[in-house]
């Protein structure tokens, strides 16, 4: 109960600034109504359960899994094993990712095509399956972390020129949701077993970190891949989001539980919490039991430690989804859409500056690196230096989001392609370290929040913002996107701050 309650303080004190910032929204600028208001208080209540207990169940269970995985694999010392149980693992942790399942669901759900969901989390899947294999192989070989990078963005971006508006959007954003509250601790476990095998320790230092940067990046190629078999066929019919329509016609007790409900058995179309956190975790668990038999030979007690650390997942995963599904997702919508009624669009930019700032401090995984940061490096690289470079870029990366709904001539890429351009550049004029560093920080930054209220909230200013708002494909390709914006910033803000770094350093040593 002692962890419990300090995991529980710690995730209240990163969901309040999310809480304070809606109800400022409500009190000073644009209402919400009374049902919508008490669902995302349950749904807050829910999500900060949630956290608090899969925080507890990714320490027993899927960090000390990760890590036993890492070693396993070096031990073995044969590539053909290396390849083959990397990709499996990479596509089933990522598949079992909840931010990805989220992102699915908003996809599906803004281009009004049910059977996309699951489509996404396939190909997403799959690419982050053969990324983190290859992201391993870079490890063992001792291959050069930036000139990866170059090679994967550039495969990418090359890829992207084919690519529609709503994919580009999508396939970036896919990229940030891939990394979220599963698979970031495992993939940095995994990453620190597979490194502490390594000779040299300044080698397995700087490749503690970079692996969940690698990983991501295979989101992108899989969308764009994807996008190639299903150009101009994803958009069906705008949906009826009148939500306040419904629920005006319900008992009030009724109005606020019935998405409640829903979340947890499901709806008809689309399965509830139980169900789908059980079919992603599944093959995971069903992977240590086989690992536990041939390859770790575990004691008794760790092996329980595990599972037990497994199942405090499922149920944090479970009330996450519910929180999340019922409660965040149509009052982020609800906000993004008001603040855009106000005829000085600063305000919706400003907010949205705001926002990124604040969200930025619920995002659990990040929490899970900046730690991990601080230990590896000994206290060199302080975590809240590090919080503090991701909360400037992630407010930036929200406002520029803004600013390009409000202002339509500024299209995406306008923006992502010199800012990774920046991002690569800076690869070589910073201490390794830190290049891992900010990859991962960008994938980490990019999480449940990012995936839920803060996309919502980009889809209700596009929505408002749009000449035709039953223009899917326009809608769409102004709203997403803003996931990846999250996730290029901080390889921008942590460089720079290992820039800093290494100046500093070299004026100690005159």
């Amino acid at each position: 109960m002692n962890v419990l309650w300090g995991k529980f303080k710690e995730v209240l004190s990163s969901v309040l600034p999310i809480i304070a910032f809606v109800l400022i929204v409500h009190f000073a600028l644009a209402p919400i109504s009374g049902v919508l208001l008490a669902r995302f208080l349950i749904g807050a209540v829910a999500m900060i359960l949630g956290l608090s207990i899969l925080l507890i169940g990714v320490d027993l269970g899927f960090l000390p899994f990760g890590s036993h995985m890492g070693s396993s694999l070096i031990k073995s010392n044969k590539m053909i094993y290396i390849i083959v149980v990397g990709f499996v693992l990479g596509f089933l942790i990522n598949f079992a990712e909840p931010d990805l399942h989220v992102l699915a669901i908003q996809i599906a759900d803004a281009l009004n095509n049910i059977a996309l969901k699951d489509v996404i989390r396939v190909v997403v899947a799959i690419g982050t399956g053969v990324l983190l294999l290859l992201g391993i192989v870079r490890i063992v070989k001792n291959f050069p972390l930036k000139i990866m990078f170059l090679i994967i963005y550039g495969i990418a971006f090359l890829m992207a020129l084919t690519a529609e508006p709503k994919m580009l959007a999508i396939g970036f954003d896919a990229s940030g949701a891939a990394t979220g509250v599963i698979t970031v601790p495992l993939v940095l476990a995994l990453s620190l077993g597979v490194s502490s095998m390594q000779r040299e320790s300044l080698t397995a230092e700087e490749d503690s970190f970079g692996l969940v940067g690698i990983m991501a990046s295979g989101a992108i190629i899989g969308v764009f891949f994807l996008n190639l078999f299903i150009s101009g066929d994803i958009a069906g019919s705008p949906p009826d989001s009148s939500v306040t329509g419904t629920d005006a016609i319900l008992p009030p007790l009724e109005a606020v539980f019935r998405p409640f409900k829903h979340a947890v058995i499901g709806d008809g179309e689309m399965p509830g919490a139980i169900e789908k956190t059980f079919v992603g975790m599944l093959p995971i668990i069903l992977m240590l039991f086989f690992f536990q038999k041939f390859k770790f030979h575990l004691r008794k007690a760790q092996f329980i430690r595990i599972l037990v650390g497994f199942l405090y997942s499922f149920i944090g995963i479970v009330l996450f989804f519910i929180g999340v599904n019922a409660g965040f997702l149509d009052v982020g919508k609800h906000v993004g859409y008001s603040l855009s009624a106000y005829d000085n669009k600063a305000i919706l930019v400003g907010f949205g500056f705001l926002l990124g700032m604040v969200a930025i401090l619920t995002e659990p995984a990040v929490h899970v690196l900046t730690h991990q940061i601080e230990d590896v490096t000994s206290g060199y690289v302080k975590r809240k230096t590090v919080l503090a470079a991701l909360a400037i870029g992630v407010a930036a990366a929200v406002g520029m989001s803004m600013l390009r709904i409000v202002i339509p001539g500024i299209m995406l890429w306008h923006i992502l392609a010199p800012g990774f351009a920046i991002a690569l550049t800076l690869t070589f004029f910073v201490p390794r370290v830190f290049v891992g560093i900010a990859f991962d920080s960008g994938g980490v930054a990019s999480g449940p929040m990012a995936a839920t209220f803060v996309l919502s909230f980009a889809r209700g200013a596009a929505e408002a913002m749009a000449p035709d708002p039953n223009d899917l494909a326009a809608v769409t390709a102004e709203s997403f996107g803003i996931i990846a914006m999250i996730a290029m910033t901080p390889l921008i803000t942590l460089q720079l701050l290992g820039l800093i770094y290494k100046i500093k350093t070299k004026k100690s040593e005159v």
